[in-house]
């Protein structure tokens, strides 16, 4: 009998995604901790580490593109719930995946969904984190930009989640045949 979370590529999915929250969230603890980002952007707008490329910080209480922000603890957990639920729906998929690359794929979708849940989790007021490691919401930290256009402000987290999307679609087109196994 084949389990409903375990497949042939589950390890190589689940490595990665591991390897996307450790990056995602060491990047934030330097970022918020170590370079102070927080303090920093009290003084100026941001900081310019390219022509195209600002550092700042921006409190996400939403979701992607900063749709659905929520101010209410009960707004914020249900957030957190939506992460855990689509992460478990995304281990049942991986679980079927019979290609590296999709799994790697839903592995960095994984990933970065976990990554804001974490964040989510330490907004929420309460016993889950000591003050020290408290945050507002999610942690933005990257803002793409043209001139007077600007992109919206993202995390690595959101890098992984948007990396997976595209290596899933690759592999759609790539791979003419299905992309997991059938029930039987």
């Amino acid at each position: 009998m084949k389990s409903m979370f375990f497949g042939r590529y589950t390890l190589i999915g689940v490595m990665v995604a591991v390897l996307a929250i450790i990056i995602d969230q060491g990047f934030k603890y330097w970022a918020l901790h170590i370079f102070q980002i927080g303090e920093l952007i009290m003084y100026q707008e941001a900081v310019d580490w390219t022509p195209f490329l600002k550092f700042t910080l921006v409190w996400n209480r939403g979701v992607s593109f900063g749709l659905f922000q929520q101010e209410s603890e009960i707004g914020l957990i249900l957030l957190v719930a939506f992460r855990l639920i689509a992460t478990v729906l995304l281990l049942a998929w991986l679980a079927r995946i019979h290609t590296k690359s999709s799994a790697i794929g839903i592995g960095l979708i994984i990933g970065g969904a976990i990554g804001n849940a974490v964040d989510g989790l330490l907004a929420i007021e309460g016993p889950l984190a000591p003050n020290w490691l408290q945050r507002e919401g999610v942690a933005d930290f990257f803002l793409l930009h043209a001139g007077d256009f600007s992109w919206y402000v993202f995390n690595l987290a959101d890098v992984a989640i948007v990396a997976g999307v595209a290596l899933l679609l690759y592999d759609m087109v790539v791979n003419k045949e299905p992309q997991t196994h059938g029930s039987s």
